[in-house]
């Protein structure tokens, strides 16, 4: 492990990365078939023991960009056709696409945030903007619905900046659709300000209320 907390796993066609900073153990990757990750084996995960291409469709499930991996034999991540913000029902925001995080620092360009990314909406985080699953203890709630629609956009790929604004939302800015948590296309537009103070009385959309909250967060 390196000293800012990634793991590399080096394989002969593909090497894995862990970052534990942005991992919030959702299990999609040791809940996959096969022995690609397995708890308790050292080390937990074995390029080798799977096929080049389902190394890739595992890692790419990881919801929070805590996965990543360089391919040296094949390209690296496609950006997926539909930028995205998913609201997690009493959870954070799921964020893919092709994603460009400000304020996260230098990151590598296999890096998992610039696909995909799980953003704080509680206000609670010691990473923000990443969650840290602490709306856990925060107690926080909310369902996931979204009521506004947007104002609609023809397309939603392309770029999308994401940029968590000094002690305010999350600006998000691009081609966009916003899923509720039942999974519905609820609102489509170029640019969104979403509530990360976890006060807003419109969720998942700031309302303002991170003035009269007093939330901090760069």
């Amino acid at each position: 492990m390196s000293n800012d907390g990634v793991h590399h796993f080096p394989g002969e066609e593909i090497d894995v990365y862990w970052d534990e900073r942005l991992c919030i153990h959702i299990g999609e990757c040791v809940r996959a078939k096969g022995e690609l990750f397995v708890p308790g084996r050292d080390p937990w995960c074995d390029p080798d023991v799977t096929e080049r291409e389902r190394v890739r469709e595992i890692v790419e499930r990881c919801p929070s960009g805590a996965l990543s991996y360089v391919d040296k034999t094949g390209g690296p991540e496609s950006a997926p056709g539909e930028n995205a913000a998913v609201v997690v029902y009493n959870g954070p925001l799921y964020c893919h696409g092709e994603l460009a995080l400000e304020g996260a620092g230098e990151v590598p360009e296999h890096a998992g945030t610039s696909r995909r990314v799980a953003l704080c909406r509680c206000g609670a985080s010691a990473n923000k903007p990443f969650c840290d699953n602490s709306h856990r203890e925060a107690d926080f709630e909310d369902y996931g619905a979204v009521g506004e629609q947007g104002r609609g956009t023809f397309a939603a790929d392309g770029p999308l900046a994401v940029r968590p604004l000094p002690d305010g939302p999350l600006e998000l800015e691009g081609n966009l659709v916003i899923r509720a948590a039942s999974a519905r296309v609820a609102w489509r537009g170029d640019k969104a300000y979403l509530c990360r103070c976890g006060a807003s009385a419109n969720k998942p959309f700031c309302d303002g209320s991170h003035q009269r909250v007093g939330f901090k967060g760069d």
